[in-house]
């Protein structure tokens, strides 16, 4: 009969409170932004339908995501570490008036009040003081909540996880009861699986996962480096991707209700301002048409009296249309949204909340991104523990902040959509495919299957070797290449927000000069570059090492031998 192995004393290091904060540290740190705000756009952009995006998202998450992430989860959870404002509408059109009237109260409030952008990436502009403000408030909070690692996010967690879930229901319910509601849903949920012949689908399916898991960031494997030696991280794992996956398509649900609202108030409207100029030329009776009998007035004075209706230059109205109306990123939450809200009753208390949610979701994904930092500069001895907490916790968010400044700049918001698209996409890809086949080829499988064993009690089947060892670095492989093809195929470009383009409010596309994509290609490639040369610089100290001749190759545990051995050393 097999004695377990004594497992090793506690070493001085903090250790969650309890299983469920631990569980919910990773949720807040996995649900973020992208759940509500990316994954609704990417529902929008390729036909509506959830059904076909999800189609390509299970498959990314359940072939791809979740198996490596476990893995990773696995590698990580022992102890010991491995050897690895608003238009101005009572003033005259001039200046910058003329912009607020061309485009909507909302798109001037956020460009010009809010951010002050400038009409092109290479113009900074100057530093906003109240951005710099708003992001020192920000960084304060964060730091007060990460100011001893975990010991103090664990805490503050339960606020900042919870809460939006708390604020979706509440937008769920309001939302529902909201005209255009049902129009919404049925949007989302209608079924386009023509568009899943588009590799484009199943690369932003595949890229959404990894945004919104929050993998290859360093964070999750910090939060799981304090739990017990011995801990069930498969269900960890699959419980929180599960999760962060069923809370995208739960926010999308209130998302899509309010947005149907908001394109069916817009539908209305259209055809309110079309009765109103029929009813004016054809001299009707007020009431006469209404928007149930429009079209058969319309259809009727067509038919009539085609030449005088045709000089109403009547605009088009189709709820379609309304509904495929989309923005990208921020552009979901703090312009269509906000249109949305602001036609809801009690407005202000709905974007109060909407706003605290937002937050929120940030907050808590910064606490795994700072503590990704945080516990590798203590653990790898980059810098002396004897340092406390409470001032590398300030160095690293005062230098975070400093950082930060260059997105306060009027060209801020162009800098952000760089690093969102070059720094946290690429680099994920590739630092994710080179966990995978460090673990199932340099530490080996069958080595990484005794610890898997000796971890949860099970034993790993076949399904689970061969997903780590050939589907998930395949997958990875795949979706590396096919990023970098369809990103060499034309010029990076982006949208700008200029009041002189004579398509204005449409969003001029402009192509980044050289020098930007210069740094988009170094935001990309200095992450992975990482990789190789501290690879080289440990095979180069290898070689030093083996010149001696007293030198003796380190010998590769398992978790289980080297716990063993931790726990009974040989006697001399």
């Amino acid at each position: 009969m097999d004695v377990p192995p004594e497992v090793p004393k506690e070493d001085g290091r903090p250790k969650w409170d309890n299983k469920f904060q631990y569980i919910l540290s990773c949720i807040g740190f996995a649900v973020g932004l992208g759940n509500v705000w990316r994954f609704p756009y990417l529902c929008q952009i390729h036909g509506g339908g959830v059904a076909s995006l999800m189609v390509s998202i299970l498959v990314s998450l359940y072939y791809n995501t979740i198996l490596t992430w476990v893995m990773w989860y696995f590698i990580n959870s022992f102890q010991e570490p491995l050897p690895w404002s608003i238009c101005p509408l009572n003033e005259n059109r001039t200046g910058l008036n003329e912009e607020c009237y061309e485009s909507t109260a909302v798109n001037y409030f956020w460009y010009r009040k809010t951010l002050n952008i400038t009409p092109d990436v290479t113009d900074s502009g100057t530093l906003q003081w109240w951005l710099i403000l708003c992001l020192a408030a920000c960084w304060a909070i964060v730091y007060l909540c990460t100011i001893r690692g975990i010991e103090t996010t664990g805490k503050a967690i339960y606020v900042t996880a919870i809460f939006p879930y708390l604020v979706l229901t509440i937008f769920l319910i309001h939302g529902l009861s909201l005209p255009g509601a049902t129009e919404g849903l049925v949007y989302l949920f209608t079924p386009n699986l023509n568009i899943l012949q588009n590799p484009r689908v199943w690369l932003d399916a595949a890229t959404q996962i990894f945004f919104s898991l929050s993998l290859a960031f360093g964070g999750l494997i910090a939060f799981s480096s304090y739990n017990p030696s011995k801990n069930d991280c498969e269900k960890d794992a699959v419980t929180v991707a599960i999760v962060n996956s069923i809370t995208s398509l739960y926010a999308s649900i209130p998302v899509f209700s309010v947005l149907g609202f908001k394109a069916l108030t817009g539908y209305w409207d259209c055809l309110d301002r079309n009765i109103i100029s029929v009813i004016n030329e054809y001299d009707l009776p007020e009431q006469s048409i209404t928007r149930q009998n429009y079209t058969d007035w319309i259809t009727f004075l067509n038919s009539s009296n085609p030449e005088k209706l045709a000089g109403l230059k009547l605009k088009s109205c189709d709820l379609q249309e309304f509904l495929d109306q989309s923005v990208s990123g921020s552009g979901l939450a703090f312009i269509v949204f906000t249109q949305a809200i602001i036609l809801m009753p009690g407005s202000q208390a709905w974007a109060i909340l909407f706003f605290v949610m937002l937050f929120s979701l940030g907050l808590s994904s910064m606490f795994g991104n700072i503590e990704g930092v945080f516990t590798p500069l203590l653990e790898v001895k980059v810098i002396s523990k004897s340092i406390p907490k409470e001032l590398l916790s300030g160095i690293i968010c005062l230098a975070s902040f400093l950082f930060a400044l260059c997105f306060t700049l009027g060209s801020g918001s162009y800098w952000i959509d760089i690093f969102d698209s070059y720094a946290g996409s690429l680099p994920l890809l590739v630092i994710a495919f080179f966990e995978v086949i460090g673990v199932a080829y340099v530490y080996k499988i069958k080595r990484f299957s005794k610890d898997m064993k000796w971890m949860t009690g099970r034993k790993l089947n076949l399904y689970w070797q061969i997903t780590w060892k050939f589907i998930s670095p395949l997958l990875l492989l795949i979706v590396f290449v096919a990023f970098v093809t369809l990103q060499i195929q034309k010029k990076p470009t982006y949208a700008a927000w200029n009041p002189k383009y004579e398509h204005f409010p449409v969003k001029e596309q402009k192509v980044y000069p050289p020098w930007v994509q210069a740094i988009c290609v170094l935001l990309a490639a200095l992450p992975c570059i990482f990789i190789p040369l501290v690879a080289l610089i440990h095979l180069i100290k290898r070689m030093r090492r083996s010149k001696d001749p007293s030198f003796v190759p380190p010998e590769i545990f398992s978790c289980q031998e080297f716990n063993s051995n931790f726990s009974h050393p040989p006697q001399k």
